[in-house]
């Protein structure tokens, strides 16, 4: 299998090429007071595990602050960053702080993405949070519309769309490679080895961790006694905390299709599952969206498969669906890839088969890194970043629409203006949720 060849750009070639493929989209943030050497000063929400790597990250600029709920889990952060100021409430910081902070870095559990996020954009701060960017689809609607009221710099936390591998594969779907698309297959092998899905909540009442600040931890959700069972890794399993497979995975897979089709719009979800309870999401799930047609790309649509599910194996042969995967079918040839990229085709074709579609999309060798640079870039008054907010949220509005469909039993049709499930009132519970007080913007 051939993959293109990765564009061995520097930080600054690469940011001008960002530059150029985003002159249609003109950034207008408002600019921070930079600190020392031209640098953000940045503070991170969340700096244990995944938070870890993201502040790493940012570490060419300041890493002013560290907030984390969790001593233990921080304690490497702390330990790499010893002079950034340490707290454990956001809130705390950003009355302590927020002078002195350009932007955040937000990688907390789904349930606690929105409130930061929004608390950091009204104060003018940039934003770079982790998918999903919101834990409903209300949030991810209020979310976009607060980036760009308040002209903030953001993106999700979605890095494979900064990959050159991916990035070549949009430009030959839009260039018309495989014909006009009818069917877009994702799927992933979460959850199961990865996290428990289908669980009961836990009965027991341990005594929390004198290094956690449980009442912290559970942010805006209702209170409950501390269990193991959700930390640090399988709250994703869990409605109040997390978003599932489909919210785990989704905004890495939909990558692809989003940038090559788009994905903004959907008029009818359905969708299967085993296993699901009350507080937790199915063993697996099956999903199908009707995405309509727009400009003049015509209408597909677009499945979804979790926890052993995958697509008709008359697709492509069995042993070429990894764990994870996105297939393309379209009138003239079927496409495989991940959502890093790494196309096949079952044409026998190659990606540098087709030399001659011009490369439109800037591209980075050290892709994971330029996601951030990317951000940064754009805090700092370029550009802007190619998974802000403004692709980001809709994104994740289509996601989780996925959730709703699982979650009501039945076919669900979307209203996304209104954002209301219009042939069943009662779905629109799992639309938004109620914050617990004192937790509310």
């Amino acid at each position: 299998m051939s993959h293109p060849q990765p564009l061995r750009t520097s930080r600054r070639s690469f940011l001008q090429r960002s530059a150029a493929a985003s002159l249609a989209f003109p950034f207008v943030s408002r600019l921070p007071v930079l600190g020392a050497n031209n640098r953000l000063n940045i503070a991170g929400i969340g700096v244990g595990g995944k938070g870890m790597v993201d502040i790493t990250g940012c570490d060419s600029e300041n890493l002013v602050a560290l907030c984390d709920v969790d001593d233990a889990r921080a304690a490497d952060a702390f330990k790499k960053f010893p002079n950034a100021r340490r707290f454990r409430d956001f809130r705390v910081m950003f009355d302590q702080m927020g002078k002195g902070i350009d932007a955040v870095t937000v990688s907390t559990p789904d349930h606690m993405h929105f409130l930061p996020s929004m608390w950091a954009i009204e104060r003018g701060k940039g934003v770079y949070c982790q998918k999903p960017l919101t834990h409903t689809i209300e949030e991810a609607r209020r979310l976009t519309q607060a980036a760009k009221k308040y002209k903030v710099a953001t993106q999700m936390g979605n890095q494979g769309r900064s990959h050159p591998q991916l990035r070549r594969e949009v430009e030959l779907v839009r260039a018309g490679v495989l014909g006009p698309v009818h069917e877009v297959h994702c799927w992933t092998d979460r959850p199961g080895k990865w996290w428990p899905q289908g669980v009961s909540a836990p009965t027991a009442t341990p005594p929390v961790p004198k290094t956690l600040d449980w009442d912290l931890w559970l942010g805006v959700a209702e209170t409950r006694p501390y269990n193991p069972a959700y930390l640090p890794f399988n709250w994703r399993g869990f409605w109040d905390f997390g978003t599932g497979a489909l919210g785990d995975m989704g905004c890495h897979l939909f990558n692809l299709p989003d940038m090559a089709l788009g994905i903004r719009n959907a008029t009818r979800v359905e969708a299967g599952s085993e296993g699901m309870t009350d507080v937790s999401g199915p063993r697996w799930s099956k999903v199908r969206w009707e995405i309509p047609a727009e400009g003049t790309r015509p209408a597909y649509t677009l499945w979804w498969y979790d926890g052993g599910q995958l697509p008709p194996v008359a697709l492509f042969p069995a042993e070429a669906y990894a764990d994870n995967g996105v297939i393309f079918v379209g009138r003239d040839d079927v496409m495989l890839s991940n959502y890093n990229g790494g196309a096949k085709f079952r044409s026998g074709r190659t990606v540098t088969d087709f030399k001659q579609v011009p490369e439109t999309l800037p591209k980075c060798s050290n892709w994971d890194r330029c996601h951030y640079e990317e951000w940064i870039n754009a805090c700092k008054g370029g550009p802007r970043a190619l998974s802000d907010f403004e692709v980001a949220g809709p994104m994740t509005e289509i996601v989780l629409l996925g959730n709703v469909a699982v979650r009501a039993g039945h076919p669900i049709d979307w209203d996304r203006d209104a954002l209301r499930v219009t042939n069943d009132p009662a779905a629109n519970r799992f639309v938004s949720q109620k914050d617990r007080r004192g937790w509310t913007i």
